[in-house]
């Protein structure tokens, strides 16, 4: 087995740049998720809030999490459970507006952290996209603009965590899927593991390590790449020991964004056999939110059916 692509963006600055796109091209085209190194967010800033993550779900979220758990009675399940995940969520919006001022329960601080990490990376995510477009042979910007619509990009993050669990072989942490957006960078946790790929039919393990970003590919880009490059099936596996932080944040297109092969992608003798939609993120979104644990090809297909009412407009890219 091929080993997990880890790139250093450090090396873009040098010598090493051709070789390092490359990389990052064969990491998109047969994996579908890479890890990042010197990605430009300090050691510090994560260290802090990955502390502040923690100490969040000690002290606002774990007793909730026990009293479901004994709701629901999953401390002694039998059978292995399908419509449920082993974890304590909760989400903040960044773009277009912001809710970080209004999500309860939060201290000054770590609204305060948080915000300057969601600036961080949302340089960070558009850095990405305009590699890929350099990979791509795309205009420089022109998945920016992809996501755009009329009020700019979605960004959000889901904050996790994945407590001890009793029976790991019945409960999945988080159920496979594949991520319905469009570039996904993952903060995960250096010492639990548990996120896996599905590689070549086989599960492989998404290797911790200290400050690093993963990064994997949603939906929307691989519409857009014309699927050059995939979204790839993925799970969490519930951890007898210890508690795994996760904060997933995702760069998705605006709501009212028009989704379609880049016309630059689209070979010319395939027009007439296209293989992926024109859609409106936002009706994507509405589809995927019943089917997520589902494969992802019938929702391109049922979004098929209805693009013929999308009107569709040229990607402007000054």
């Amino acid at each position: 087995m091929a080993t997990f692509p880890v790139i250093d963006m450090e090396k873009l600055d040098g010598e090493e740049r051709a070789a390092t796109m490359g990389v990052i091209k064969d990491a998109c085209e047969s994996w579908g998720f890479f890890e990042v190194l010197n990605h430009g967010i300090s050691n510090e800033l994560m260290d802090t809030v990955e502390r502040l993550t923690k100490e969040h779900y000690k002290k606002c979220m774990e007793l909730k999490f026990k009293e479901m758990v004994e709701s629901k009675e999953l401390e002694a399940v039998q059978t292995e459970i399908n419509d449920l995940d082993w974890e304590s969520t909760f989400f903040l919006r960044h773009l277009p507006v912001s809710n970080i001022s209004e999500v309860p329960d939060l201290d000054d601080e770590y609204r305060k952290v948080m915000k300057e990490f969601a600036l961080q990376l949302e340089k960070l995510a558009e850095l990405l996209l305009d590699l890929l477009c350099e990979n791509l042979g795309l205009e420089k910007g022109y998945l920016k603009k992809a996501f755009y619509g009329t009020k700019g990009p979605t960004f959000g993050t889901k904050v996790s965590n994945y407590p001890p669990c009793p029976r790991p072989e019945l409960i999945k942490g988080l159920r496979a899927h594949t991520d319905a957006g469009g570039i996904i960078l993952l903060f995960q946790d250096d010492k639990v593991s548990g996120l896996q790929l599905l590689k070549d039919g086989e599960w492989v393990d998404v290797p911790p390590m200290r400050h690093s970003i993963v990064i994997n590919i949603g939906d929307q880009l691989e519409v857009i790449t014309n699927g050059k490059y995939k979204s790839v099936m993925h799970r969490v596996i519930a951890q007898p020991d210890g508690n795994r932080m996760s904060l997933a944040s995702f760069y998705n297109p605006g709501s009212d964004a028009v989704i379609y092969p880049a016309p630059a992608l689209v070979e010319k003798e395939a027009e007439d056999k296209q293989i992926y939609p024109k859609f409106v993120f936002e009706d994507y979104m509405k589809l995927y939110a019943g089917l997520k644990f589902q494969a992802k090809e019938p929702r391109f297909e049922a979004m098929k059916a209805v693009e013929s009412t999308v009107n569709l407009g040229p990607i402007a890219t000054v």
